[in-house]
């Protein structure tokens, strides 16, 4: 059935699986965790099982509710999410008055709010009232990666259903089932939290440049060759990789602590696999304390991007200082 569809969250399932079999749907919910954890899919999930009209606590995937649910286009189910980089007020405004028309069917209406933690002040306001008292019957799903951020008056009119991380073995079993290579779904497992993330990452085609950059120029600075630097504004700048140099600085930040893992004896979790023979030979040149400075430059180097250094001086700074 669907909702064995969802990968994990058992917990999150049992709660809205219940709920629907005893007829006790709560008016308001609090889908709190990691992004990509499938809490929206979730949340799609639980209105098509409330609109469907053949199974009492799942979806069928089958009847003309689900399907509507499936296409995106039912009547009684509105999806909000943030525009620009908040949910406004006049957002909310416009919910409130599509759910004073009652619904086509049996059932409460659905609505979902995708990334609540960015409402307005002003929006919060305006939703607490109609959490409360909606003109019609209707079931809320709001999904927050920072639940703690929303008002506090709103989370404590809704019911929590906790979201985890999902175990990085069991995405990366979907996707060698899917055919992604163990090193390229490896590297994604590590960047993302969830698998639609994962496929995201692996759909762009500069991630596996990327990652192929990556071990070029750390192999190269760890070498002291003084090549690395020309390396990285040639390859990086003149193809359009620049754009992606967070990642870039996330993928060195893997690779050094791959190196501690390798010393560690923790082998199992080493992310550049296939590149075992050279971090063997590798990780011992330095002391674990360096590797532990490399990954803190790394982490700095991406923290000045989000400040707008300018991209082409932060990576040559970073590989002179892993040069010297």
């Amino acid at each position: 059935m669907p909702f064995d569809d969802i990968l994990g969250q058992t917990t999150a399932k049992r709660i809205l699986q219940n709920s629907l079999r005893t007829d006790t749907l709560g008016h308001a919910y609090l889908f709190s965790g990691p992004a990509g954890s499938g809490q929206m899919k979730t949340a799609l999930m639980l209105a098509q099982a409330i609109f469907c009209t053949v199974c009492k606590d799942d979806a069928c995937g089958e009847c003309l509710e689900c399907r509507k649910v499936q296409h995106g286009n039912h009547p009684d189910l509105k999806i909000l999410s943030p525009e620009g980089n908040s949910i406004k007020i006049d957002q909310i405004r416009e919910l409130q008055r599509v759910f004073s028309y009652r619904a086509e069917g049996g059932n409460p209406k659905v609505y979902i709010i995708d990334q609540a933690e960015k409402m307005t002040v002003q929006a919060g306001n305006s939703l607490l009232k109609f959490l409360e008292e909606p003109p019609v019957p209707a079931v809320a799903v709001l999904i927050a990666n920072n639940s703690q951020s929303l008002l506090p008056t709103i989370q404590s009119r809704t019911q929590r259903v906790p979201f985890a991380p999902l175990p990085p073995e069991m995405l990366l079993q979907v996707l060698s089932n899917e055919g992604v290579s163990a090193p390229l779904a490896r590297c994604a497992v590590s960047l993302t939290s969830g698998l639609e993330g994962c496929k995201e990452l692996l759909e762009q085609n500069w991630f596996a440049e990327m990652r192929n950059l990556v071990l070029q120029l750390a192999k190269e600075s760890l070498g002291k060759n003084g090549s690395a630097v020309a390396t990285a504004g040639q390859k990086l700048f003149k193809t359009g990789l620049g754009e992606h140099l967070d990642t870039l600085f996330s993928m060195f930040h893997l690779w050094f602590k791959d190196m501690l893992y390798f010393l560690y004896r923790k082998h199992e979790s080493i992310v550049f696999i296939d590149q075992l023979d050279f971090i063997s030979n590798c990780a011992r040149t330095r002391t674990s304390s360096q590797w532990v400075a490399y990954m803190e430059f790394a982490a700095e180097s991406k923290k000045k991007l989000r400040f707008n250094v300018n991209a082409q001086l932060c990576l040559e700074q970073f590989l002179i200082r892993l040069e010297s």
